[in-house]
């Protein structure tokens, strides 16, 4: 079959992966490495044929040998056949899916090689390295000499992945010989492959010998020595630009065991950016606190002079890498908050064109970044991290300001006023964290009463994304502060309660299912929009708890249903008054919805909010696990009798018994935790009468069967507890739930997907199915 012209390529990729998976066997490899295999991965092969010409051939040679390789021979059938040369050539091939398969295949056959010479020794010499090993460490040798940057690039990407994933003695051997020719990169100008360089030399310092005690973070012994890493890392960030140097700089400072002087060079790299906005803007002469490396740079300056994108570039590098360094505990102490702050201010400042720099690097930074939203979302984005700090009154005043100066500009884009949003409730969380305050200080109850109308405001804005941007921002911040005297006075004076209501009909569905969600939270403090009528206390109640009836059994669309049955979920758990009154009629009206919806999140939350109901019928509220070590708490006979008359009429049941049998695995998941859980209570209540073999019993059981093979038409009808008891007992739900966590990997990697997709393979399912078998 393999000698046919008229083979695909589809078929013939699957034969090299199948035949790589037999030759990793003993008793297979013998067999096989007699003509098969030479004829499969050898020059013989499909190497010199048209269908080499196919990427998914290419793809299952490769893959077929690192199968192969673990055969304990694999070695010397590829120095023999010559594959070790056909890697290399398939490093730089057209499809990138196998140029990255190759470069893995050659750190596998590369660590294969090295892991007998290298056992027990501290790393051995390379006249004593395999011969294996010999030629693909020259040919990485080769390649780092090149002049073509795709051969650089090529090693340097083979050597991180050894570096990262290699853990031999054998690894610092490498390094030893390998370093002076990574070092001598940086002669070039400019530096080849650099964003490669950068990783190499990361996934070096990160590495470490097998068993040391060190982790990620941590270096090898051999790389603390004189004249190693440290020295190259330095000259490393010296050589590059400053956009090329600031993943290795944030790499630098990750480190647990860098010496200092490095440290300090890197996190100037990162900051040098805002002490030029700082000095340009004229803020702050010298830049005080910011470290003396930092200010001053030339090339920094040049960089963000030379055009808007690499100006944009660089500044947004500077600030991400920032804030990814912020809340780690190895952060450069003591930490510039003070400066830090301002330079995201001015920073904010130039983009908004309110900034009014005297110097001329200021006016042509100004003129570079006026309005460019790019800048904006990340100057914001450091803004809301550096919350975490603290700051001077004064500086905090302009933070507010400037914040709300974006909230409020018409030129501020949707994406920009969320990132604003986003900032503004970090700002006033962390500013609520006063210690011995229990409310609002006057500086954040003034800027809540400026802020409110703008809030209004962008609520009604034509564009949905703010619209919701809005709402979220009202949720997160009724979440923290409904209880707050300040909050509760400050939003009741406004239209936001009532805005917020309105939204409930908008147009669009992310912004109905944000608008339940924050009415959900507003209503569960009492923030409502309008007081009730005397006559009628709970009527508003009433009204709204129908309306989210109404969205959750009518809206066409998923988001705000999952959202309705969210806040239905949670007003059942917090006792809300108005469920409170008829939480039977409640529960009933929301899970015959759920039960109908075709949104598998709905389902699943309803399974949730029935979970929530079935607790609280057993006096046990907040009992999350259903397999906790421990017994579970015994429900007298008395009250778990009534518990399941009430689940049988609110038709839960039925709810519970279809979901398990949900073709969407989430939903049967939390069903069978359910009803598992309903089994464990009656398990503990011992008295309860079961109703044995009656028909009852028998009818329901093979309902469900039905229901498992896809018959979903009858319905189960009205049940006594005992036949429920008995029912819960005679399914095996441990074997279901057991089945439902394993993944389909175990259905598309077994045995038989392997034979089916043979069969597929040459079209003869009809045939010779059984003889396959």
């Amino acid at each position: 079959m393999l000698k046919s012209q008229d083979l695909s390529s589809r078929i013939l990729s699957f034969s090299l992966r199948l035949a790589g998976i037999f030759a990793a066997q003993e008793n297979c490899f013998q067999y096989l490495q007699g003509e098969l295999l030479p004829t499969l991965f050898g020059e013989a092969g499909p190497l010199g044929g048209a269908a080499w010409t196919a990427p998914t051939v290419r793809s299952g040679w490769v893959q077929g040998l690192r199968t192969l390789a673990r055969h304990p021979s694999a070695l010397r059938f590829l120095a023999a056949c010559g594959a070790v040369d056909t890697i290399f050539s398939l490093q730089g091939d057209s499809s990138l899916f196998v140029a990255s398969a190759a470069g893995q295949l050659l750190v596998h056959v590369l660590d294969l090689a090295m892991r007998g010479p290298a056992e027990g020794r501290r790393g051995p010499r390379a006249r004593d390295w395999p011969a294996c090993a010999q030629k693909i460490v020259c040919h990485i040798e080769d390649s780092l000499c090149s002049a073509a940057t795709p051969q650089v690039t090529q090693a340097l990407n083979v050597l991180t992945t050894v570096f990262g994933h290699c853990r031999g003695l054998w690894t610092q051997g490498l390094w030893v010989r390998l370093s002076p020719l990574v070092a001598r990169l940086l002669e070039k100008d400019p530096v080849p492959a650099s964003h490669s360089l950068v990783d190499l030399l990361l996934s070096v310092a990160r590495s470490g010998p097998r068993g040391a005690a060190g982790g990620v973070g941590r270096s090898s012994s051999v790389l603390s020595s004189d004249r190693g890493l440290w020295e190259t890392l330095a000259q490393t960030l010296s050589h590059l630009s400053p956009t090329q140097a600031g993943p290795l700089a944030l790499g630098i400072l990750k480190l647990q065991d860098c010496p200092q002087a490095l440290r300090t060079q890197a996190f100037g790299i990162l900051l040098q950016p805002l002490a030029c906005v700082l000095e340009a803007a004229a803020q702050a002469p010298g830049t005080p606190g910011l470290l003396e490396g930092a200010a001053g740079d030339s090339m920094t300056v040049d960089t963000l002079l030379s055009s808007k994108s690499a100006c944009v570039g660089l500044l947004c590098c500077a600030l991400a890498h920032l804030g990814l360094l912020q809340p780690l505990p190895q952060r450069p102490s003591p930490w510039p908050q003070v400066p830090l702050l301002g330079a995201v201010v001015t920073i904010l400042r130039l983009c908004s064109g309110s900034a009014a720099p005297t110097s001329d690097v200021g006016g042509r930074l100004c003129a570079i970044l006026v309005g460019c939203g790019r800048v904006q979302r990340a100057a914001l984005d450091f803004l809301g991290a550096l919350s975490q700090g603290t700051g001077p009154q004064e500086l905090v005043t302009q933070v507010f300001s400037i914040l709300l100066e974006y909230l409020m500009s018409p030129e501020s884009s949707s994406m920009v006023l969320k990132k604003a949003f986003q900032a503004t409730l970090r700002w006033l969380l962390s500013s609520s964290k006063t210690p011995g305050c229990c409310d609002l200080d006057p500086h954040t109850q003034q800027f809540l009463r400026e802020l409110l109308p703008v809030l209004q405001k962008r609520l009604c804005s034509p564009c949905w994304e703010v619209r919701d941007s809005g709402l979220e921002f009202l949720t997160q911040m009724t979440r923290q502060w409904g209880g707050r005297t300040g909050f509760r006075q400050a939003l009741l004076a406004s239209e936001v309660p009532e805005l917020t209501r309105q939204l409930l009909r908008d147009p669009e569905s992310y912004v109905r299912a944000s608008a339940v969600t924050a009415t959900g939270q507003l209503s569960g403090w009492g923030l409502r929009a309008t007081p009730a009528s005397p006559e009628r206390p709970g009527a508003q109640q009433e009204s709204l708890l129908g309306e989210l009836l109404h969205i959750l059994s009518t809206d066409s669309e998923g988001f705000p249903r999952r959202a309705a049955m969210q806040v239905c979920t949670e007003w059942l758990r917090d006792g809300r008054a108005d469920v409170a009154e008829d939480p039977e009629r409640f529960v009933a009206g929301v899970l015959q919805a759920a039960s109908r919806d075709l949104d598998w999140e709905v389902r699943a939350q309803g399974l949730e909010l029935a979970l929530v109901f079935l607790e609280q019928l057993l006096g046990q509220r907040g009992s999350r696990c259903p397999y906790s070590v421990g017994l579970p708490e015994t429900a007298p006979p008395g009250v778990l009798a009534q518990a399941l008359q009430v689940l049988c009429r609110v038709q839960l049941f039925e709810f519970a018994f279809r979901a398990l049998f949900d073709c969407d695995r989430p939903v049967a998941q939390k069903s069978c935790d359910l009803l598992l859980f309903l089994r464990a209570k009656a398990a503990s209540c011992g008295s309860l009468q079961e109703a044995g073999d009656s028909p009852s019993v028998a009818s329901v059981e093979a309902t469900l069967q039905r229901w498992q093979a896809g018959e979903q038409g009858q319905p189960l009808g009205y049940l006594e507890p005992g036949a429920i008891v008995a029912v819960l007992r005679s399914v095996d739900l441990e074997g279901l739930r057991d089945t439902l966590a394993e993944s389909s990997d175990h259905v598309e990697k077994s045995p038989q997907s392997l034979l089916q997709d043979v069969l597929a393979a040459v079209g003869v399912l009809g045939e010779n199915e059984a003889d396959c078998y």
